[in-house]
């Protein structure tokens, strides 16, 4: 007698658990492997903030950085290195559920430089760089969802490269993406590319949405106001499967389709519980449909095969709910359109200030590699000085 865990029965309802992890430290142990085996993941993502912290523990990047030290890279071009080898390696060990999912999973994600979120010609080039870089078809590049993002996305796609859309907060920027990835199929169809090789996935954020809007409910204090926390960022996130369900729906998106393209899947990002009183399953087990991405933290995945309870659609049939929720929101004097730019806003400084703090942390292994060679190097030749006079060769 079999037992169906609840990441097996999450899987069976369409959702592809990737895990918002990585490190070389769980590359090498072989802990990829055994999340693939007995947690159903089926991909990873990264950003500079899970960079910044698995270089900051353990040895497992001191062979690698002493040898980039030695070679005089720069620190961009140190992370550079460090992150595609990661992602790479991370690829190697997907491509079995890449293959055996047709390409739809076994995804790795690797971001563009966060500085760039308001460039869309440097995205676009450093988006092909990493490609290359990485080179394993189930890469995928992550791009914001800013405005100058939108072309970086339509260009990236044209290339016939598949895209993780980041930081998406509002059903406006999402029906944009979505916009943006057609576009950019239908540029990739002109150039001769094989539209089915191609996949994107479009990353909507779900707890920072509730953490800002109980904040504002809170400062209001009202019975009516309290009653609505915790509520926007499933309503929310529910209502862009809905436009997700309806911008493919369109004559365009069939058009594409029909000629060997995939949708681009909604994928529930930003789903770690911040408020402690809430379910630890709660972005899971509440957004459980079809054809989506969960991508979770360990902590969170781990709670979900532990107790998470799976009960099928929970999204396509409570777009009324959803909609109740945002209009319940608005009638409380807050408004959707400040707090999601504001997320926005946010959500691209805090990976800036990530990004930085990879630098400071590879500009310090890459001094203290160069300070250890030179200190090496030192007493070797001490060494060797000590050895000529002992010798008589030297006096």
């Amino acid at each position: 007698m079999t037992t169906t865990t609840p990441t097996q029965a999450l899987s069976s309802v369409g959702v592809s658990i990737w895990l918002d992890d990585l490190s070389r430290e769980r590359i090498k142990s072989g802990g990829l492997e055994k999340l693939i085996a007995e947690r159903n993941v089926v991909g990873v993502t990264t950003n500079p903030t899970i960079f910044a912290s698995a270089l900051a523990k353990g040895e497992a990047y001191d062979a690698q950085v002493a040898e980039l030290a030695a070679a005089g890279k720069t620190v961009t071009e140190a992370v550079f290195e460090i992150t595609t080898d990661d992602v790479a390696n991370a690829s190697d060990i997907f491509r079995p559920v890449y293959d055996s999912t047709g390409g739809q999973d076994g995804r790795v994600s690797i971001e563009v430089e966060p500085g760039f979120a308001h460039d869309a010609a440097a995205t676009s080039a450093q988006a092909k760089q990493l490609w290359a870089k990485v080179n394993r078809p189930n890469a995928m590049i992550k791009i914001p969802a800013t405005v100058e993002g939108l072309e970086a996305i339509t260009e990236t796609i044209a290339a016939g490269i598949s895209v993780n859309v980041t930081l998406i907060f509002s059903l406006e920027r999402h029906r944009e993406v979505i916009n943006a990835y057609l576009t950019g199929l239908e540029k990739a169809k002109a150039a001769g590319h094989d539209l089915s090789t191609i996949r994107s996935v479009a990353s909507f954020f779900v707890s920072r949405v509730d953490t800002e809007i109980n904040n504002r409910l809170d400062a209001i204090g009202t019975p009516e106001a309290i009653a609505l926390k915790s509520k926007a960022g499933i309503a929310n996130a529910r209502l862009a499967y809905q436009v997700f369900e309806q911008e493919f729906a369109s004559e365009r998106a069939k058009g594409l389709i029909a000629a060997g393209a995939n949708v681009q899947r909604p994928l529930w990002a930003s789903t770690g519980v911040k408020d402690p009183t809430l379910p630890d399953t709660l972005y899971v087990t509440e957004l459980t449909v079809a054809n989506v991405v969960n991508t979770m933290p360990e902590k969170t995945l781990e709670a979900t095969f532990d107790h998470g309870v799976i009960d099928g659609d929970q999204v396509t049939n409570k777009y009324d709910d959803a909609n109740a929720v945002l209009d319940a929101l608005d009638a409380q004097g807050i408004s959707y359109e400040e707090v999601t730019a504001l997320l926005e806003k946010e959500g691209v400084e805090k990976f800036i200030v990530s990004w930085n703090e990879l630098l400071d942390t590879v500009t310090a292994a890459l001094e203290s590699a160069q300070s250890g060679t030179a200190e090496t190097e030192s007493a070797r030749s001490g060494s060797e000085h000590t050895v000529s006079t002992e010798s008589g060769a030297t006096k």
